[in-house]
Parts: C-alpha cells; structure tokens; sequence
C-alpha cells in the first residue's frame, strides 16, 4: 500500500491532484486543515492510499494511453468502490464545517451511515451532528438513537388551556391545506363526536370555499366564509361555543404574501391561535426552505406534512423541523378521508428517514454516543 499526502485550497482540488498522480483507484484515508507550517502548500491536507502495484504500473506506463478499466462485476468491488465514495463524502463535508474530526472520513462504518443520512436528505450539518456523537467502535441502535434526539413532535389540535380548540392552516398553493383540513375535521371533530366549525378565508381561489362547504354538508357541521381578515375575530367570538374551530387559508405564492400582511398579522399575534404550516413532503429541500422563511410571518408554531406518498426521501422534513425550531403536528399519505392522516411520532419519523427503500439503517449498527 502506498501513501502520500497531497495539498490544495480545497479538499476537492487535492483529491483530484492525487488521482491524476496516483491513478483514479486512489482512496482517501483522512483529511485535515493543514499544519502552521504547511500552510503556504495549501489549506487543506489529505492523504491518499492506492495498492502497491497500481502504483507502479501507473508509474510505468504514463505514457501509454491506458484502455478505459473495465466495470467491476464482482460484488464485492462494487461495494468497495461504492464505500469508497462514501468515505469522501463526509470528509468532504468534515472539512467544510472546519473540523477536527475529519478522520471519521477513514471509518467506513460512520462514513456509510452518514452517507445514508444525506441520502434521505437530511441536512449535511445535522448528518454530520449525529455522526459525531457516535462512537466507535459501534453497536446496534446508535444511528436511531441518535437521531430521535433530533425529533420534535406535538401530533395535537389547538393551544394548551384554551377554552376552545382553535386551529389554523397555512401554506403554498396545492400544498393540501383543504384536504387536510377536512380530515382533521373529521379525525378531532365528527368522529370525536365535538362541535365543530369550519371558517374559510379562500376567496382568492375559485370555488375553494364552495369545495369546503360541500365537505362540510357532508360531515353535517358549520362552514362559514369569512370575506376578510377584519371579519375573522368577530366570525370567531360567534362560534365561541364550538368544541374545535378549523381554519382554511388560501394559497399564497411568494409574490402574493406581501399582499395579506392584514392576515399574516393578525395570525402572528393571535393568542389561543394553533398554526399549521402546511407543506408537501415531496417537495425539494430548497424549496421547503424558501417556502418556510417565506411564511414566518405567519408565527406557525408547527409543521404539517402532506404527500408523503410521493417521495421516498424524508430527511428534510426533520431538516426543516430542527431550522425552525418547531414541532411536527400531522403528516399525510394520500387522499383518503381520514385514513391517511395520522399524528406525527417519533417512531413514525424515524421510520421513514431510517427505513425507506431509499434508506436503510446500516446493518452495523451504530453505537450510542
């Protein structure tokens, strides 16, 4: 086994410079920000192993074009080659957080699990945070241990003390507030045998509140459209009496928000007020962001997730959880009323991230830091 360090700006730019020299076979077996005194070769140092003989025939023939390598077809090269990339990929991530733990990139166990973590789309940061309170070497359950303490869920209606449960939904266009709401409606109101009240503010949407109101002939309860934001205290002291109180919103785009910041204001302030922020758990995770920054206005208090039957990536539900600082309430699979919305857990959350067919929890184990 051969090995050299290699220096560059970049962790990237030296893995490149090692397998232009040592062939593409290189592996990388650490990676740290480079010493005082290597500084002026470059910022970041990492050392790269290949197989003696590789080496040596890389050195002898340089210059005779090589024939493209055949793919491998043996089992065990394919997961090597795939553990391979792995490993690079945390110790990539390593040193860009700036830390001096890269050598976790040389432990393949960490390195596989990790990459798992990023593959269910779970922020890079707080794959890295999980991983780091791991140790080595490892035992069973670690991995989901560690990410539960991650998990904040609250699968509940309304606020704590209120006389009455008062639940609102808010959220982007086709994100399936209406639909969610109906089956709240039925889950906490009809089938709770609670009086319950619909309230509609989408009238912006053509024939939303006609949707809800046929909904609500059929579940036998109230729906009332409120035409504006200065009517809604008043719609509320009417329906005092109400068990459950479910609020419909309509669907803002970006451009759109600034336009409601009557409603936007009145539900940031509002004491006894749940909010729901609802978003579809296909979306990408860039646009989860944009879309949760962009409705912070609205003071949700927590998330509720619909389409979990479109993806098969979950980690950026959790991801976006832990950036708000927020609860997850409720998450959907599919159309049909109720069954396919259920109260968020952490059994539930874990098993998504951690056994999806995209994900599987390494058959390792991990041990619990």
């Amino acid at each position: 086994m051969r090995l050299k360090s290699f220096f560059a700006d970049t962790v990237e730019q030296a893995i490149s410079l090692a397998r232009r020299e040592m062939g593409p076979d290189a592996m990388l077996v650490h990676s740290k920000r480079s010493s005082a005194e290597a500084q002026r070769l470059g910022a970041y140092e990492v050392v790269c192993a290949v197989a003696a003989d590789q080496a040596h025939e890389r050195g002898t023939s340089e210059s005779i074009p090589a024939a493209p390598p055949s793919p491998p077809v043996d089992k065990l090269s394919q997961e090597v080659s795939g553990l391979k990339h792995q490993m690079e990929r945390l110790a990539l991530s390593l040193a860009r957080c700036g830390s001096g733990m890269a050598g976790i990139g040389s432990d393949p166990e960490l390195a596989r699990a990790f990459a798992q973590l990023t593959d269910a789309e779970l922020d890079t940061d707080l794959a890295y945070e999980v991983i780091g309170r791991i140790n080595s070497p490892v035992r069973p359950g670690a991995l989901r241990h560690q990410l539960s303490r991650l998990v904040n869920v609250s699968g509940e209606l309304g606020c704590p003390g209120a006389p009455a449960r008062i639940a609102a939904l808010v959220g982007p266009p086709g994100s399936g507030k209406t639909s969610a709401l109906v089956k709240l409606a039925v889950q906490y109101g009809v089938s709770a045998r609670k009086r319950t009240q619909l309230l509609s503010l989408d009238t912006y949407r053509v024939a939303a509140a006609d949707e809800l109101q046929s909904y609500a002939a059929i579940l036998g309860i109230g729906c009332q459209v409120v035409e504006t934001t200065a009517a809604l205290p008043a719609a509320l002291d009417e329906h005092r009496n109400k068990d459950l109180i479910l609020i419909d919103t309509p669907g803002l785009g970006r451009s759109e928000i600034e336009g409601f910041e009557d409603l936007s204001g009145f539900f940031a302030a509002a004491s006894g007020l749940d909010t729901h922020l609802v978003l579809p758990a296909s979306m990408r995770t860039r646009d989860l962001k944009r879309v949760t920054e962009q409705y912070a206005v609205f003071k949700p208090g927590k998330l509720l997730f619909t389409r979990l039957d479109e993806t098969e990536t979950f980690g950026s539900m959790l991801s976006e959880s832990v950036r708000m600082g927020i609860p997850i309430s409720f998450v959907s699979r599919g159309q049909r009323i109720p069954e396919d919305l259920e109260a968020a857990t952490a059994d539930l959350l874990l098993s998504l991230i951690l056994k999806s067919e995209a994900v599987q929890e390494p058959s390792f184990g991990v041990a619990a830091a």
